[in-house]
């Protein structure tokens, strides 16, 4: 960042971060290559989208847009108390789950403090603590050869708390790998961290996850106080276009979050497709079932082209295709497919693929195909 002009007020620890970067948009790929018929499966999204219910009501709520939103958000957190089972001085909501990451490192951490994540974790965790000016402290990951390749090890992670540490983030399942962690081990680590350091388990796939067994966070909150869970309406819900998200925790934690964030964080559409999206589970709920039944043919598919896959709790593979990783991306988009390079994330021999339709997953595939023999 130039430290010309107005770029010299920049705090040091801001001007030292590096942009996260999404997966690239589909309009972007119209313009660069003047296709048509695209599809996207780089950002993890729902293709089945939301409930007919959830844009009914986002269509009327159009009418009301000259109001600002309700600032507490009070009926979405009503309704999340009844449908979790958790008091709804426990509720904060944020303008998607970053949001609340943000909000959480902001009301945390000072450069005096350290902050724990686990290497190949998502990409934002490092930005918000370094964002504070706080030490980012990563956990290698889990080897490439163990039961669940470069997932959270919980002790490598256990070993960099000490007296100074104020958050630890956990994904589970990760992105992008996919993997999770052991229910037992987990709450374990949760009740060894300490009182003075807020586990962050950032469950943002958790609706995928339920049928792999991975731990409901929730459970947990009343035992542990220094328990935060974050989740969104983004990805199962389908509705990351209007960005919702909402953190669980402890009142104390959940009043803080509440103190900070911005007024009407959350916009008047946002908040009623999600409310209406919450008395409507049974669109979402089928939508996880097709999801299931579409990563298992991608599974299978791959595993017939002898192209390996990191095993997934959540609604995205990540495959590995090699040394040719960034060409083979490059082609994909050529052909008219967008998924996602993590060289970024340390890992330039794979790529992530969103689960899609089953004509969305039949065009990667065969797109991949006519690869075949030049780059894998």
């Amino acid at each position: 960042m130039s430290l010309k002009g107005p770029g010299r007020l920049v705090v040091p620890a801001v001007r030292a971060l590096s942009p996260y970067i999404p997966g690239k948009p589909v309009s972007e790929l119209e313009r660069e290559y003047g296709l048509t018929d695209i599809v996207k499966l780089a950002s993890n999204e729902n293709p089945w989208r939301a409930s007919e219910a959830a844009r009914a009501a986002m269509r009327a709520a159009v009418d009301d847009i000259w109001l600002y939103p309700d600032g507490s958000s009070f009926e979405l957190r009503n309704e999340l108390s009844r449908f979790l089972g958790v008091p709804i001085d426990c509720i904060s909501i944020g303008n998607g789950s970053n949001d609340l990451l943000m909000l959480l490192a902001e009301a945390t951490l000072l450069p005096t403090h350290n902050a724990v994540y686990s290497q190949y974790g998502f990409a934002i965790y490092p930005l918000v603590i370094k964002a504070t000016g706080a030490e980012a402290r990563e956990a290698p990951a889990l080897p490439a050869n163990s039961a669940m390749p470069f997932g959270h090890d919980l002790d490598a992670m256990a070993r960099l708390i000490d007296g100074s540490t104020r958050l630890v983030f956990i994904a589970n399942p990760n992105n992008p790998t996919g993997t999770w962690v052991d229910n037992a081990a987990l709450e374990r680590f949760i009740a060894q961290a300490g009182p003075d350091t807020l586990v962050v388990l950032d469950e943002a796939y958790f609706e995928y996850a339920q049928g792999f067994g991975v731990a409901d966070g929730v459970r947990w909150l009343a035992k542990y106080p220094n328990l935060v869970v974050l989740r969104t309406f983004s990805k199962a819900w389908g509705l990351a276009g209007v960005r919702v998200g909402y953190a669980l925790s402890h009142p104390a934690v959940a009043d803080a979050l509440n103190r900070l964030r911005p007024a009407f964080n959350v916009n008047v559409i946002g908040q009623v497709g999600a409310l209406a999206s919450l008395r409507d589970p049974s669109h979402m709920q089928a939508g996880i079932a097709q999801s299931l039944t579409e990563l298992r043919f991608l599974q299978e598919q791959l595993d017939a082209r002898k192209l390996a896959t990191v095993p997934t709790a959540a609604n995205f593979l990540l495959v590995r295709v090699g040394p040719h990783a960034a060409k083979v991306y490059e082609a994909l988009l050529r052909g008219g497919v967008i998924v996602r390079p993590v060289s970024g994330y340390g890992l330039p021999e794979y790529l992530r693929v969103s689960v899609g339709l089953r004509v969305q997953n039949i065009k990667f595939l065969e797109t991949l195909d006519s690869l075949r023999g030049s780059l894998w």
